[in-house]
């Protein structure tokens, strides 16, 4: 008789799971975006769900979709050795047609805590751990070869970064879905709890996503990486790469409203566009000829 309730209770439990986590990929599926061309081949894609109808809670999300052909626009990385920018100014500063923030940085001394190389030349290096291991935002790459994006997973050798070819690339964190196969994450707060998200895309059409989710607020609760790498799925990636979060969440897109800034950063407590942090670096799209 135990066995038959505990059986009952388990396949329940199971079956509104499913069924929670259908009604989450039919919401996002089914939900009318609000769009806006931003230049050729590239499309701002906006949305409040503000009823509480995604993960069961009030989530906003703001993502870009770019053609990835490298000709109209093209992917470049702005970056700094030490000096640390809001993402619009690198935006501004490198004449881009839209950023979003990059890989993890050392609030207190500035720079990238990850491998990054700009134009060929190195600009950060790993900080490993006391014992020489890398942390799992550095276990993948964006690279950028003739303005054309892509993810690279690390194969476990101490100096792959330095090994691969291109001119332009960072490690950046944890890598959530390669080649339409889910990496396994671990349990660690960073991965299980809310936080505003930023995070890159490839559809199997080899169009990018650049993706924000907003967080730490009563207006949109923020994602695990969980629930982040069941999003991009749902939004039709079959690889996805975390970037870093947080406060340094932000997507800017130039000649738009509120200096650019598309999402809600957090850095000031307000729900509001000027809570901009600084960065070390970020992606940029970029229109040809201005790389």
């Amino acid at each position: 008789m135990f066995k038959k309730i505990f059986f009952s209770v388990a396949l329940f439990t199971l079956s509104f799971s499913s069924f929670g986590q259908n009604a989450d990929s039919i919401t996002v599926v089914k939900t009318k975006w609000h769009k806006s061309r931003i230049a050729r081949q590239v499309v701002l894609f906006r949305h409040h769900f503000d009823h509480k109808n995604l993960f069961a809670a009030n989530q906003n999300i703001s993502f870009l979709e770019i053609k990835n052909t490298g000709r109209r626009a093209v992917f470049a990385i702005g970056a700094e050795e030490r000096e640390l920018l809001t993402t619009s100014n690198f935006g501004l500063r490198d004449k881009a047609i839209a950023a979003i923030n990059g890989n993890f940085f050392d609030v207190k001394n500035g720079g990238a805590v990850d491998f990054v190389r700009v134009n060929g030349k190195t600009i950060n290096t790993n900080h490993l751990d006391k014992n020489g291991n890398r942390a799992r935002h550095q276990e993948a790459a964006v690279v950028i070869e003739n303005g054309k994006i892509s993810i690279k997973k690390w194969d476990r050798t101490t100096d792959w970064e330095t090994k691969l070819t291109a001119n332009d690339m960072m490690l950046n964190g944890p890598l959530l879905t390669l080649n339409d196969i889910d990496e396994t994450l671990d349990t660690t707060s960073f991965s299980r709890l809310r936080h505003p998200r930023s995070c890159l895309g490839i559809k199997p059409n080899g169009r990018v996503i650049l993706l924000t989710v907003d967080g730490r607020n009563d207006h949109a609760a923020g994602m695990n990486l969980f629930e982040l790498t069941k999003l991009m799925r749902w939004l039709g990636c079959t690889s996805a790469l975390n970037f870093d979060g947080g406060g340094s969440t932000t997507l800017w897109v130039n000649g738009m409203p509120d200096h650019g800034v598309i999402n809600y950063p957090t850095d000031n407590k307000k729900w509001d566009h000027e809570g901009q942090r600084k960065v070390a670096n970020v992606i940029l799209v970029k229109k040809q000829g201005n790389r």
